[in-house]
């Protein structure tokens, strides 16, 4: 393991800069890995820049790893701007990270816009940063700007969705009705199947929505015997 410090001038640190784009991912894992043990201020650019662009999924959590690892004050700065890229990776992966982090001043670079993200892993990953940095005052709010993307993406998404709005907790019930009455079958369902999740956390989502499509196939009227 190479150790780091904030004076990037000997052959150790050009190695370890070197490592982070290797071709063996092998390699770049253990270069992350030192530069989370050995964390310096110094190779916050660099960590960030792998950020965008590494391939592989344990990398990519060994970098997080190690940019966690390094002072909130430079970090979220940072990583706000990552989240203004063309790249949806850097996006997404800069909102990951801001998860991890918990720096509560990060709240104020979640937009509405990355709430909405036409990419889906960025929008999942704003959602699970949202509900971690979100205020108790704007949990209302967050609910709302959520409950507009109910009906999205594959299986995989709609979970995401479905397990942000639970974890915001008892703030989530009151928007549900509108979507509940929506016109689209898939947001209906969606609606439902989180409302299910919501008062039971134990079940699972793939039988939430199972029962949520038998309400909607059958109108709100079946509703209680389609659940008994």
């Amino acid at each position: 393991m190479v150790p780091i410090n904030s004076t990037h001038t000997n052959p150790q640190h050009t190695r370890l800069l070197d490592a982070l784009a290797a071709t063996n991912s092998s390699t770049r894992l253990e270069a992350a890995m030192a530069a989370g043990t050995y964390p310096d201020p110094g190779f916050l650019d660099a960590l960030v820049r792998r950020c965008a662009v590494e391939p592989d999924f344990f990398v990519r959590d060994m970098l997080t790893w190690a940019l966690t690892r390094l002072p909130s004050d430079i970090t979220v700065p940072k990583l706000g701007v990552e989240l203004r890229s063309e790249r949806a990776q850097a996006r997404s992966q800069a909102l990951h990270t801001l998860s991890k982090i918990g720096d509560p001043r990060a709240w104020s670079v979640i937009t509405p816009s990355l709430l909405r993200d036409a990419d889906d892993e960025v929008a999942r990953s704003a959602w699970r940063a949202a509900v971690v940095l979100v205020p108790d005052a704007e949990k209302e709010e967050l609910a709302a700007t959520l409950a507009t993307q109910f009906g999205r993406g594959d299986r995989e998404v709609r979970l995401s969705l479905s397990r942000a709005l639970v974890a915001l907790g008892e703030v989530v019930e009151p928007i549900l009705p509108t979507a509940m009455d929506s016109h689209d079958d898939g947001v209906r369902a969606h609606a439902r199947a989180t409302l299910g999740l919501l008062r039971d956390p134990d079940a699972g989502f793939d039988l939430a929505v199972d029962a949520a499509k038998r309400v909607v196939a059958l109108g709100p009227e079946r509703e209680e015997t389609t659940t008994c």
